[in-house]
């Protein structure tokens, strides 16, 4: 019982962090969009966007995976 109780922490915990990573791949597009002018909001929407965007897709994912790491026994 205890098996699918760390599976299933695990399968959450990888959820989360593909999610993290898509938001952030959408959110990279969305601000390149507006930066282009596709999208008509104003370029310092587009460029906190793609900074928010990168961090997302690069920076965050890698922090979870670190503070979820299994500390070795």
């Amino acid at each position: 019982m205890i098996q699918n109780n760390d599976d299933a922490v695990a399968r959450t915990r990888y959820f989360i962090i593909s999610l993290t990573r898509l938001f952030g791949a959408i959110m990279l597009i969305l601000g390149i969009l507006v930066v282009n002018g596709t999208i008509g909001w104003p370029d310092i929407a587009g460029y906190a966007l793609i900074v928010v965007g990168i961090a997302d897709t690069f920076l965050i994912p890698q922090l979870l995976v670190r503070r979820w790491r299994t500390p070795p026994q």
